[in-house]
């Protein structure tokens, strides 16, 4: 009776511990099958998220003074003033109807002031319209000069008989 005992209790505690881990890998199984077929089965959006806009910091505003002093421009003490100057002289740089190393440009509280001599009109005023259109500008004051440039005269050629 004892061997009976023993034999039925060793069975029990064996159907239970298999029982116990059927269900337990049951459970994890079919949730993460079901997590993972619900991944799959639903469409993904390509909706493009906005990325965040890079602060502007201390030292990239005392860095871009510096270069604007460099090139006798101006620049106030905001962070807004020396980040438009960046972007202003950045998009001057891309522009080739402009010749951004011939055009200063000054940037006090948000406004703007284009200085200097371009060789066209079109110039000029793609200058003006770069600024007006960069975020943050309150103002743009268009001082800048149209003086074409100089074509190479003919006095150098030696002349032939």
């Amino acid at each position: 009776m004892r061997t009976k005992l023993l034999l039925l209790l060793v069975t029990a505690a064996l159907s239970l511990s298999s029982a116990a881990c059927n269900d337990m890998g049951t459970n994890t199984n079919s949730n993460s099958n079901a997590n993972a077929n619900a991944n799959l089965a639903s469409p993904r959006s390509e909706v493009a998220t906005p990325t965040a806009t890079p602060k502007y910091s201390e030292e990239q505003a005392r860095e871009e003074r510096a270069r604007a002093k460099e090139h006798k421009e101006t620049i106030g003490d905001t962070l807004d003033d020396a980040w438009i100057h960046a972007k202003i002289v950045a998009k001057l740089i891309g522009d080739t109807k402009t010749p951004e190393r011939k055009i200063n440009v000054d940037v006090v509280h948000n406004e703007v002031t284009l200085r200097g001599t371009v060789d066209t009109a079109e110039a000029k005023t793609e200058a003006e319209r770069i600024a007006k259109e960069t975020d943050g500008v309150k103002k743009v004051v268009n001082q800048l000069k149209v003086s074409p440039a100089a074509k190479p005269s003919n006095a150098n050629k030696a002349k032939t008989k």
